[in-house]
This record gives C-alpha cells, structure tokens and sequence, in this order.
C-alpha cells in the first residue's frame, strides 16, 4: 500500500477534486454522486501502489479511474437505493448553473457527452481521448462530429442569443 505525506495528498486533491467532479457530473446527472465518485478516486489513489511516469499519465490515470467508477456506479444495482424522506429532507437539492449549452450536453447520449466533455473542457484530442476510452481516433471523431450535430439541432441559436 503506498502511503502520501499531508502535502503530496493535499495537492492532488487541488489539482483533480475539480476534475472529477465535473466528468463524474456529466455521467451520473447527481452532485452528491459525483463526491462520492470523488472520494472513491482519490481512495484509490492515495492507498493504491500506481507509479506514474509524469503529470500526464497521473491525470490520464485519474480520468480513466472517474470514468470507470462511474460506469461501475451505472450498471450497479445499488443505484436504485432507496433513502428515507427525513433525510432527503434536510439536504437541499444542489443549484444548477443557468445554461441552456451544460443542459443541452448533459442531455447527450454518453459516448458523445463524456467525447465532447474531453474534448471541449479538459483540451485532450481525439486521439488522446480514444486511448483514455479505449475507442479509435475515428469513433472518437465521429462521437465528436455527431454529438456537435446534436448541440446545434437542440439548441437551434438559442443560446447565443442570450449571450451563453
């Protein structure tokens, strides 16, 4: 098990809570599951014995681990839990930022949400999200391509009128 000192844990928590957070949005449409999905990343990181060869493959490995954990939560029966009124009553349901665009990529099917969120948000390429996903430059492309077509079609020149 390897074991990071105070420092080593609090930068990697600045540098990818965020991160994390926002791919694990994108796929579970739940804040509070997305912190969850966050803790069970960086549990991950901090006990686990990965080496890495530079900052690039540390997020790589971040992103792909979110991703996973995600995916893991999807097809989970656990997802169908059920919680009591009394607790659902005192969390208040999180604020959604007003944009038509976040709702219009959120409401993508997920092989064209997660291309377009690493690709748009994160700066990766295509080629670099295939490798993440595990898919070819040319799925990776199309996803892309088609997922662009859907936003304009949902969008229809909405947003941009309101200036988001």
């Amino acid at each position: 098990m390897r074991q990071f000192d105070q420092e080593e844990a609090e930068r990697l928590v600045n540098a990818y809570s965020d991160l994390i957070l926002r791919l694990s949005y994108t796929y579970l449409k739940s804040t509070h599951d997305a912190e969850d999905i966050c803790q069970t990343v960086f549990l991950k990181l901090l006990t686990g014995g990965q080496a890495f060869d530079s900052p690039a493959h540390e997020k790589a490995w971040i992103i792909r681990a979110a991703a996973n954990a995600c995916k893991d939560l999807l097809r989970s029966a656990g997802r169908r839990r059920t919680v009591g009124l009394e607790a659902v009553a005192e969390a208040p349901a999180p604020e959604s930022p007003e944009s038509c665009v976040l709702d219009a990529v959120m409401a993508l099917p997920d092989k064209y949400r997660e291309a377009v969120y690493l690709y748009y948000y994160e700066g990766y390429s295509a080629r670099e999200i295939g490798a993440l996903l595990g898919r070819s430059e040319a799925a990776v492309n199309a996803h892309l391509s088609r997922g662009r077509n859907r936003l304009r079609t949902m969008l229809g020149g909405e947003c941009c009128e309101h200036g988001v």
